[in-house]
């Protein structure tokens, strides 16, 4: 399926339109199944997108939230994916706790892979597929913690893996391409002058995705929307 791109004025815009679009699956998914499960992201781009869906009209009852990916650390560390999303959106919409799926990023990390893997399978069944995951882009090329030449880029059957990556000298934890490619949507949010040659590499190179994870994205039956800032294409 040919990938959606919408190219808005700046980080502001894309989170606007990030917003309008969840809120659309959201009420879809609830009124379809009853529920609606997302994986959110990190960093600075997805912060505005979690500030404006506070005065979303979204069902929190009905949401499950979990993560593409965490860092190894504890969930009230300044790093964690987790705890940015918590402080800025999860602390002020009704969502139950339970409804809550994060990445235990505080314990051993092959265990935190295993653990998380499991809670999938409870939640999601054993042909899981997310209404909605969301992703950023890196300099690298990277999404998720799925970064260039890693192994996870090659997993076949395990759904969550635990990774080091050398270039940063850090463990990470990672959704993988199986379950990243069976979800419904996919929504990329790119921001900034600094992801343009990451995302030309992305569009325009040649197909390597040990080179390239964001080119690994490429669900067959789900569809894919590229959200991104004037500045990340000029």
């Amino acid at each position: 399926m040919t990938p959606e791109i919408v190219v808005l004025p700046d980080p502001t815009a894309v989170a606007r339109e990030a917003a309008d679009r969840i809120v659309t699956l959201a009420r879809s998914a609830i009124a379809a199944h009853g529920r609606f499960t997302v994986a959110l992201s990190g960093g600075s781009t997805p912060r505005l997108l979690y500030e404006r869906l506070i005065t979303q009209p979204i069902e929190w009852q009905h949401v499950h939230v979990f993560w593409g990916d965490e860092r190894c650390v504890p969930p009230d560390h300044p790093d964690s994916n987790y705890g940015l999303s918590q402080r800025v959106l999860l602390a002020h919409v009704d969502i139950p706790a339970q409804n809550v799926h994060r990445l235990p990023g505080e314990i051993g990390p092959v265990q935190a892979a295993q653990r998380y893997e499991a809670e999938l399978l409870a939640v999601l069944g054993t042909q899981p597929r997310f209404d909605l995951i969301l992703l950023g882009l890196g300099s690298d090329a990277h999404t998720a913690s799925l970064f260039p030449n890693t192994p996870a880029l090659h997993e076949q059957q395990r759904w969550v893996v635990a990774q080091y990556v050398d270039k940063l000298q850090a463990n990470r934890l990672t959704l993988t391409p199986p379950i990243i490619n069976a979800a419904a949507n996919v929504i990329f949010l790119i921001a900034g002058a600094d992801k343009a040659a990451a995302l030309r590499s992305v569009w325009h190179g040649p197909h390597n995705p040990d080179q390239y994870p964001a080119q690994s994205v490429a669900p067959t039956t789900g569809h894919v929307t590229w959200l991104v800032d004037q500045a990340a294409i000029t």
